[in-house]
């Protein structure tokens, strides 16, 4: 079984339900100075303190990590309110212990899993800022979705194309995978496009249902469509969702252990 850590500082009872007195630029200086052990205790690209909970309660920040001496030496090192006290508890925090391996033809709502698969439909954003894309096996297909609390996660599912090969994470709800992290195994390299006329450099048109193509101007003809090199802007490996979006269960990608190269986020 696989384990981590975190440190809870609590709040003097009589803070509590009043808004926290956290210094961000500390939080930022401990979070630097401890990771990789220490995670997800900031998002760098939002300038969000992610270790600081938002609704009211009796805990101040949770720095979690893989090292109990570096999570309360990170934690010694965040400046704010006084600490009524603090704990340290073992926890499955940032373990994908909670996924499951499984294939999209048996995936069932309610439970998170790995799925590989190709990309059947190209990413499409739609309203509210979410990005979908379809993923089959070959006849079952299953819906995936960044949502756009994922941020800058969104782009790399953007970049996907038809063809692509790619494992995807997360929780299946209502027959939509809620993306996690990905992993992209293989890129399609070529993409089909109609041909151009190599007299004149037109492209050439349609000369009806299962006659190719003709340029009107030449008179050239070609079967059919031809293969185009298609320059990629991502690359083989795995890509997750920033700290400001991560399920505390999920795991991060600079705790390694993963079968491909990762691009973390920080």
């Amino acid at each position: 079984d696989e384990w981590t850590y975190e440190h809870i500082a609590y709040r003097n009872p009589d803070r509590w339900g009043t808004a926290r007195d956290v210094d961000g630029d500390s939080v930022f200086a401990a979070a630097d100075a401890a990771y990789p052990s220490v995670w997800d205790t900031v998002d760098r690209g939002t300038g969000e303190t992610v270790c600081v909970p938002r609704t009211p309660g009796p805990v101040l920040y949770g720095v979690r990590g893989d090292d109990p001496p570096d999570c309360r030496a990170a934690a010694a090192r965040i400046e704010g309110e006084a600490v009524a006290r603090a704990r340290l508890f073992v926890t499955n925090q940032g373990t994908d212990a909670h996924l499951l391996d499984g294939d999209i033809p048996n995936a069932a709502d309610g439970r998170s899993y790995r799925l590989d698969g190709t990309v059947a439909s190209p990413p499409e954003s739609r309203e509210g800022g979410h990005v979908f894309f379809g993923l089959a096996d070959g006849s079952s297909r299953i819906r995936c979705v960044a949502f756009e609390p994922t941020k800058r996660f969104r782009e790399h599912v953007r970049r996907l194309r038809v063809g692509d090969e790619v494992t995807v994470c997360g929780e299946v709800a209502a027959g939509t995978l809620k993306l996690e992290k990905l992993a992209v195994r293989g890129l399609c390299r070529v993409e089909a496009v109609t041909p151009t006329c190599p007299d004149c450099g037109r492209t050439m048109e349609s000369a009806g249902s299962g006659q190719g193509y003709r340029c009107r101007d030449c008179g050239t003809a070609a079967d059919g469509r031809e293969q185009r090199p298609l320059e990629r802007t991502i690359q083989v490996g795995w890509y997750e969702v920033p700290p400001r979006a991560r399920r505390h269960v999920a795991k991060p990608l600079v705790r390694g252990g993963f079968d491909a190269p990762v691009h973390p986020e920080r």
